[in-house]
């Protein structure tokens, strides 16, 4: 996949191209099935499927007192899975608040038209673009005939009857409900970190806990969870932690890791923790005795939800 950065130096090849636009965070199935229908129909008339997306995200711009801002996925997650569905060229268009006023008719024509002089355009039944959000079905249609691009409208994907979003998805991670936001995304959620250094609790009880410093915002409800974790090219399992550690009425939230059957240290290296499901909510317990028949508990449980991914 070709990485465009900008509009300024499109190579020719991706020219009178197949494209479709929008923000894609999450890249998830509903995403997934408009790019399979980009590239099936792209290649039946023997042209390239583009897909242009912005970054940062608009509303990072255009609402920055919006605070915490829960992206799905980083600008580099985003572009590594579009690669995997097979897009022959990603065009990140940088957004700033100059660029917020460009209207819509002005980036039909000057980017789309002008830029890459598209053959189609195949967009999502709500999405919108341009200044004031004027961007739509209808003026797309207006300016295809004038101009000479088809425009195709890919109607909402359903998972039980039920339209899938990013906002659903993301309400599903930050309720805690990774089982369901396995379903939404096609894949677990992820969260990478740096294993800093911690209270070193966890080894003191016996089971030895890597503390992540996240990337993302985006964390799930406070509990435990069972975990694959990606390490250095190696995969290990493990039980997650979210939490304040009420037994010990710690105040910061801390995300802590406990891996199974391994006992290196690890400080300062980067873990990619794919959620698997949640095993229960954050407990104060009595006291550290309690606390390490619970976890030897999340233990066993974690295995048995882990073993088909072994």
């Amino acid at each position: 996949m070709k990485l465009i950065k900008g509009t300024g130096d499109v190579p020719r090849e991706f020219r009178e191209a197949f494209v479709t636009i929008g923000n894609f965070d999450g890249v998830h199935l509903g995403h997934q099935f408009l790019f399979k229908t980009l590239i099936q129909e792209a290649r039946q008339e023997n042209r390239k499927a583009v897909v242009i997306t912005f970054d940062p995200h608009p509303k990072k711009i255009l609402h920055p007192d919006r605070r915490p801002f829960y992206l799905i996925t980083t600008l580099e997650e985003k572009i590594r899975l579009i690669e995997k569905q097979g897009i022959d060229a990603l065009m990140v268009i940088p957004f700033t608040l100059e660029f917020s006023e460009t209207t819509a008719e002005e980036f039909v024509r000057h980017i789309l038209w002008d830029t890459l002089h598209i053959r189609k355009i195949l967009i999502g039944h709500d999405y919108t673009f341009g200044k004031d959000k004027e961007g739509n079905e209808s003026l797309l249609s207006a300016l295809g005939k004038k101009l000479g691009f088809e425009v195709s409208i890919i109607n909402p994907f359903k998972i039980d009857n039920s339209v899938i979003s990013s906002t659903r998805l993301r309400y599903a991670i930050l309720g805690g409900d990774l089982k369901n936001a396995t379903a939404i995304l096609g894949r677990p959620y992820n969260l990478s970190g740096i294993v800093i250094e911690g209270s070193r609790r966890g080894g003191s009880l016996g089971f030895p806990t890597a503390n992540i410093k996240p990337v993302k915002v985006l964390i799930p409800a406070n509990g435990v969870y069972a975990a694959v974790i990606h390490m250095g090219g190696n995969c290990h399992q493990g039980v997650l932690n979210i939490g304040v550690n009420p037994t010990f009425a710690d105040e910061k939230l801390s995300i802590e890791v406990h891996l199974l059957d391994f006992k290196e240290n690890i400080y300062g290296k980067n873990l990619d923790i794919l959620f698997i499901d949640r095993i229960r909510n954050e407990i104060k317990f009595e006291g550290p005795e309690k606390l390490v028949e619970q976890i030897k508990q999340d233990i066993d449980q974690a295995r048995t939800i882990l073993k088909p991914h072994s």
